[in-house]
Formats: C-alpha cells, sequence, structure tokens
C-alpha cells in the first residue's frame, strides 16, 4: 500500500476492523514519513449494468454516486461515515439482486429512500434532482408528503 502522503511503498498495519459489509478497514502508518492513514478493502462483486433513460448502458460507478450523495448533504449534520454507509448499502442491495443489468431508477429509488431516513433536507434536495421537481408546487407538495409521514 503506497502512502498517499509521500508515495513510499512501505507501511505497517496498526490495527484492523471489519464492518458489516465484508469489508476490512486497516490503520496503516509510513515507514518513511511516519503519517498515519487508512486503506479500505472490499470484496470485489459483480454490480449489474444501468440502463439509463435514454437505453444506453453504462457500469456503476460508487465514485459518481458518492459525489451527488455528497452534493445533497453538504453543510448537513450528515457524516462523511453516514454517507459511506448509504453507498456501501445502495452498492449491496445492487449486487444481492444478482441481475445483470437493472435501471438507473432503482439507484435512485434506493439512494432516496435511504436519504430519507438519514436528512429529511438532503432527501429535498436530492429528490429536486432526482423526482424533477420543476416548480414551487411541486416542491411543496412533495415538502407536505414528507411532513404527513
Amino acid at each position: 500500500m503506497r502512502c498517499p502522503y509521500c508515495q513510499n511503498p512501505d507501511s505497517k498495519v496498526l490495527d484492523t476492523s471489519h464492518d458489516s459489509h465484508g469489508g476490512i478497514r486497516r490503520r496503516r502508518e509510513c515507514l518513511k514519513c511516519g503519517q498515519r492513514f487508512s486503506s479500505y478493502e472490499r470484496p470485489i462483486l459483480a454490480t449489474p449494468l444501468l440502463i439509463k433513460q435514454d437505453g444506453a448502458r453504462e457500469e456503476f460507478d460508487r465514485e459518481k454516486l458518492a459525489r451527488g450523495v455528497r452534493i445533497a448533504c453538504a453543510k448537513r449534520p450528515v457524516s462523511a461515515a453516514d454517507i459511506e454507509r448509504l453507498i456501501g448499502q445502495v452498492e449491496t442491495d445492487l449486487q444481492k439482486m444478482g441481475k445483470a443489468e437493472v435501471s438507473s431508477r432503482v439507484v435512485g429509488d434506493l439512494v432516496i429512500n435511504r436519504l430519507k431516513e438519514l436528512d429529511q433536507i438532503a432527501y429535498i434536495r436530492y429528490a429536486i434532482v432526482y423526482l424533477r421537481l420543476s416548480d414551487l408546487h411541486a416542491l411543496r407538495n412533495e415538502i407536505d408528503h414528507l411532513l404527513e409521514g
């Protein structure tokens, strides 16, 4: 594992822990510069291809999903760990489906349902784009629906 600070290939593992999705977190220390950093190992399971609205197919991109969720959660009391957990849960759900291809709407539905539980403002921000809430009436209807349930 290369040090992200000095690019030295040698580091020692200080601590190892497992997460609920079968991943491994290792706390490391660079043997050259002494900086500490974490690495994550996840099993490589096949995620389905996403079928976009225009019919194009695209590989699931964890980082693309993370960017969208981070934007929705910007300046909200949502920790990076919560965002990472949400993304991991969505990825795991897709893998458990066991399908070669799924609609990109499935990913959006998984994200929006988990965001609703995590932070309602982040949910509304994501919903504006995902549900294409194009005017204030549509936005108000979504907020009213959220307040009812």
